[in-house]
This record gives C-alpha cells, sequence and structure tokens, in this order.
C-alpha cells in the first residue's frame, strides 16, 4: 500500500493524492484483474476526481478471457497456465493497449484455498506496463484468502504510486 506519510492519515487519503497527481499529470491508468476481481479499480474509484484518470478494468478470471479480451498469447497460457510472470506482463500491456491508458497493471495468481496448476496459495504475480515498457513483480503472501487478495491490491497500489512518480520526474 502507498505508505503513510503520517500514520494517522488514512489509506484513501493517499489514494487521493495519487490520483490527484496523476490528473495533474495527464497519466491515465487500467487494471487486468484475475485474482482480485476488480478490487484495484475498485480502491481507485474510491476518491473523487478518479474518472479523470480511471480508464477502466477488465476482470479477466476465466484463463481463456486473459487471450481473448487482453491479448495474452494462447500458446503461453497452454504452456504454463494463467498463474506466471510473462502472462501479468501481457495481461498489463493489453489491458493499457485495449483501454488506451498511460499504465496498465495487471494481477494474477492464486488466493486458496486450494493450489492451483501446481502454484501454491499465495503466488501472486502483479504486472506494470508503462511506455511499452513490462515489469512483473512475484508476491510469495500467507494468510487468508482475503488477506492475499488485498495484499495484492496494496502492492498494485504502491507499483502505481511508484510508476507515477517515475513518469512525472522533471
Amino acid at each position: 500500500m502507498l505508505a503513510p506519510k503520517n500514520a494517522h492519515e488514512p489509506a484513501v487519503e493517499h489514494i487521493a493524492q495519487l490520483v490527484r497527481l496523476m490528473a495533474a499529470r495527464g497519466v491515465t491508468v487500467a487494471a487486468a484483474e484475475s485474482l482480485t476481481g476488480g478490487l484495484v479499480v475498485a480502491e481507485l474509484t474510491k476518491v473523487a476526481g478518479a474518472s479523470a484518470v480511471v480508464r477502466g478494468g477488465v476482470v479477466a478470471y476465466a484463463t481463456d478471457l486473459k487471450h481473448e479480451l487482453l491479448g495474452v498469447e494462447a500458446s503461453l497460457l497452454a504452456a504454463v497456465g494463467p498463474v506466471d510472470a510473462e502472462v501479468a506482463g501481457q495481461m498489463a500491456a493489453g489491458v493499457a493497449a485495449k483501454l488506451g491508458a498511460t499504465i496498465g497493471l495487471s494481477t494474477t495468481g492464486v488466493a486458496g484455498p486450494d493450489s492451483q496448476g501446481g502454484q501454491t496459495v499465495g503466488t501472486v504475480y502483479v504486472g506494470l506496463a508503462v511506455a511499452g515498457h513490462i515489469t512483473t513483480h512475484r508476491l510469495a503472501l500467507t494468510g487468508s484468502r482475503e488477506q492475499i487478495r488485498r495484499a495484492t491490491v496494496d502492492a498494485c497500489l504502491e507499483l502505481l504510486g511508484e510508476a507515477v512518480e517515475t513518469l512525472t520526474q522533471p
């Protein structure tokens, strides 16, 4: 999550600050979500002004939709399954391109309670596509299904904040 500058300042205020910075700099975002099921976009749209920066989101929970809606290579999905770094990267790039956003975010992983395709519960990949550059981050999370999903959202928002700062540095 975006680290509070003041421990008493609520997370919503940090999201509001991020949204204001993005709006001031003309930066937009789109998210492709699997295990988070729309929670990343929901967090961003909690604050006033989000409509200026949030282009939209795609919940591609089913594996085939990652290909059909986001352009993830079908051969990649067949070879490695949906929980993979390269899949996350292609999801992020795909949603940015499809929705016309400056930044694409993605989430894919195993929230539990059962493992999936050889991946253990808590294995999560977050993708970030910015100006044609794709990065992915592997998270090894613990906790309940909801805790894993929440931690994934927090990681996405942190990465978004870092990307916006990098994009908008003078």
